[in-house]
């Protein structure tokens, strides 16, 4: 970077983001080497990602997302309800939006700091032993566990997305439990490579798991603890095939600074 870029921090249940306004093209999205180290929670901002808000043709704005090693992404459900809220406060959106993310078209209401998200249908649910590995904006490895609260959900992620299977593409672990009329998730995030305090598609494959195995049908919303706070999956579940789908809760601004 050769000029002051000025960026917003928000966060979405704990899982935070790098805003930049880029529909003038000051930042340079190649630079992938600068993306690393704002994200650097020692030397940076500190981020779980980082995202430019850009210009394009046909919709309000377009979403282009970096994970923290710098790598452009996939699709981030926490980030995507997070860049909606910056959207509205740039003036750019009021309560309604559509936008252009990597995985397509994205529709959200926001209402205060609550974001309707409108994500990606799923029709395809495989299984890798007792888990379920699907598609929800990014690719995702669900296991039911126990004792959730105390489980090193870095050691056992870590070793499932390296493992032989997910190792050069990588893949998104969250494991999953039950309670009382909802669940508690947690994840170890690729790109990121660590656990997250939320993770919005995780949140999403999650329910669409826990969905299958409660053998579920018809229009369904199902409550989604993370770390970071509270999180609502709401969908039309036909056998294996998830359509409507709305990822809901809170994205909030945190602060904002120059670089």
């Amino acid at each position: 970077m050769t000029r002051k870029i000025k960026f917003s921090k928000y966060q979405g249940a704990g899982n935070d983001f790098i805003l930049i306004d880029n529909r003038h093209g000051f930042f340079d999205r190649d630079d992938h080497d600068a993306v690393r180290k704002l994200c650097d929670r020692r030397f940076g901002v500190g981020a779980d990602g980082l995202m430019l808000l850009q210009d394009t043709k046909n919709f309000d704005f377009e979403m282009i997302y970096y994970n923290a090693d710098g790598r452009e992404g996939t699709m981030c459900g926490n980030g995507g309800r997070c860049i909606v809220a910056f959207a509205r406060d740039l003036g750019i959106v009021r309560d309604k939006t559509a936008f252009l993310a990597v995985d397509g078209q994205h529709d959200a209401v926001i209402t205060n700091n609550r974001v309707d998200l409108g994500m990606i249908d799923v029709f395809t649910v495989r299984r890798d032993g007792e888990a379920y590995v699907l598609n929800t904006g990014s690719p995702h490895y669900v296991e039911f566990v126990q004792a959730l609260a105390s489980m090193n959900v870095y050691q056992a992620g870590f070793a499932i997305r390296n493992n032989e299977i997910y190792r050069e593409d990588g893949i998104n672990v969250n494991f999953i439990e039950k309670e009382g009329h909802g669940y508690f998730v947690r994840t170890f995030e690729r790109g990121v490579e660590d656990e997250t305090f939320a993770c919005g598609t995780g949140a999403t494959a999650a329910a669409m798991a826990a969905a299958i195995r409660e053998n579920l049908e018809g229009d369904v919303e199902i409550p989604i603890r993370v770390l970071g706070g509270q999180l609502y999956i709401a969908f039309r579940k036909a056998g294996d095939s998830f359509t409507n789908v709305r990822l809901k809760g809170p994205a909030d601004f945190v602060f904002t600074g120059e670089v």
